[in-house]
């Protein structure tokens, strides 16, 4: 089943054309990564399919509904949950009311608390720094802590923007062995990644960006033994 599905989207940022119709689809459980240089357009798509910004053209489609005009917290209550590149948290609270805010638009105390078991299961180092203040947290640390806020909105699609972006390598393994367990537990996911080896290697299918347009896509498998792919990404030939 198809869950989310992008139609021939548009966006423009003032006389910039960042997004020129472009088309993703995205099937229930599975994980979905969009690979291409740097500026073309891959987390764009994700804000635009998370209300962050508007497209001047084209459909989204999310469970069958439309998400054209929804506001970001209507778009969360939906579920679809976002983790921007930089992490987003607040750096100023304590990991403890960071995770409280992932949940705050639920209202059942005991599902809350289970997912926030399990949250501790996938990041025993959150558990460990809970009373820490978010900002004193290694990058990794703080990576850990955005995903596992966005987990406690319990969404069906997690956006993932460039997770292993300024991490050292065995951290880089680290995020992304937990990437395939929450798919494993259920949750499909939409994921940006500059590391394309690690992009192709966790994904199902895959999309890549040039200046704002599809240029190619398919089973990940079959992108990662791609010539074309392979060179201009993958960093051989």
């Amino acid at each position: 089943m198809t869950m989310l599905l992008l139609e021939d989207l548009n966006v423009h940022y003032g006389a910039i054309h960042a997004l020129r119709g472009v088309s993703v689809s995205v099937e229930q459980g599975r994980v979905v990564t969009l690979i291409g240089a740097n500026g073309a357009g891959k987390s764009t798509i994700l804000r635009a399919v998370s209300g962050m910004i508007r497209p001047s053209g084209g459909r989204i489609m999310f469970e069958g509904k439309s998400l054209s005009g929804q506001p970001p917290h209507q778009i969360l209550r939906l579920g679809l949950a976002h983790v921007p590149e930089g992490r987003g948290i607040f750096a100023n609270l304590t990991v403890d009311e960071n995770l409280e805010l992932g949940a705050y638009q639920r209202s059942d105390p005991e599902g809350v608390r289970r997912d926030r078991e399990k949250v501790y299961e996938l990041f025993p180092r959150v558990k460990e720094r809970l009373k820490q203040a978010a900002g004193t947290l290694s990058g990794g640390e703080q990576q850990m802590l955005a995903i596992g806020r966005a987990l406690l909105a319990r969404p069906r699609l997690l956006l993932l923007d460039e997770p292993s972006l300024g991490l050292a390598p065995q951290l880089v393994q680290t995020i992304f062995r937990i990437i395939r367990e929450i798919n494993a537990q259920g949750t499909t996911i939409l994921l940006v990644e500059q590391n394309a080896n690690m992009a192709l290697a966790v994904a199902h299918h895959a999309y890549v960006l040039e200046v704002g347009a599809i240029r190619m896509h398919g089973p990940a498998a079959d992108l990662a033994k791609s010539d074309e792919v392979r060179k201009a990404y993958l960093g051989h030939g």
